[in-house]
Parts: C-alpha cells; structure tokens; sequence
C-alpha cells in the first residue's frame, strides 16, 4: 500500500467529487443517484452523516459513510441512536479492491466513531448478496438484528437484512 493513501472525513467539495462519479458511473438508474447525491450533502451540512474517504494519491478511492440520525435512515428502530451508527456506502473503486485500502478506512472509521461515543455499528444487506454478506461477517456484523424493506428514491422496493457489531 502505498505511504500517500490517507483516510479522512470528507470535505463538502469532496462529496461533489465523489458524487459526480458516482453518478457517471452508474448511467442506468443515474436518478437514484442525483437524488442520493443532492441527500447526502444536505444530510452532511445538517450534522446527520459523517462521510469517510480513502484518497490515493488525491484520488478518492473508497468509502464508508456512517449515518448517525434516525432521520436518515430507513427502518431505524434499533439501528441507529445516541450510541448506535448505521454504516452504508462501503464503496471501493474496482481496480483498488483486494489491495487493503478499504480495510484502512473502515478501521480509521470505526476509531473515530468510537471517539464519538459510539458503542454498537449496523448495516443492511440484500439477503441474495452472499458477497457482501460474507465481506461483512469478516468485519464482525455478524449479529443479526431484522428484516425490512427499503424504497429508493425512483420507488424500487429490495428487502434488507440488518446486522450489528459492537464497536
């Protein structure tokens, strides 16, 4: 890995950069995304998430966003309070996967959100996606929580399964 890979929160500025990507990226249900984007910064200046970014030699390859307000998150009753943060967003850019860099940036994250006070972390997870299921479990969401239903911003419904871990 190399010495000029840095884990931060990201900036404002950041965002737009990482967002504009993103929605490049993902052409097919760029709605979704213009949506996601336009709610993450909002969310981000009114104090509702706090955005992690790995930054490769000034290129953002990887993140992890931590949302810590019930507002923001779907089906919140037990996953997110004043000492449990709801993780989304662990993106990493293709060609950095299976290089380490994510890893650095979830514990970065996890070490400043315990310095927050937060005790216990949780996700959700499509219950078919056996990848990130079994990516998760290796970090220690192993504790299964419950079932729900999430709607994205064009009205597509995907069921989710939510998993915690003590911090």
């Amino acid at each position: 890995m190399a010495d000029s890979f840095i884990c931060k929160i990201a900036s404002v500025q950041e965002m737009n950069r990482k967002w504009e990507y993103e929605i490049a990226q993902n052409a097919e249900d760029r709605g979704n995304w213009i949506v996601w984007k336009a709610r993450n910064i909002e969310n981000y200046k009114r104090g509702y998430i706090i955005p992690y970014y790995g930054i490769l030699e000034g290129n953002i390859i990887c993140e992890a966003t931590a949302m810590v307000h019930p507002k923001v998150v779907q089906n919140s009753a037990g996953l997110v309070d004043s000492h449990t943060v709801y993780l989304s967003a662990f993106r990493t850019i293709d060609r950095f996967q299976r290089k380490g860099y994510f890893s650095k940036l979830f514990y970065f994250m996890v070490e400043d959100l315990r310095r927050k006070g937060y005790t216990k972390a949780t996700l959700g997870v499509e219950p078919d996606d056996k990848k990130n299921k079994e990516i998760y479990a290796r970090y220690g969401f192993v504790e299964y929580l419950k079932s729900g239903r999430e709607t994205y911003p064009d009205g597509t419904v995907i069921d989710v399964e939510y998993y915690g871990k003590i911090l």
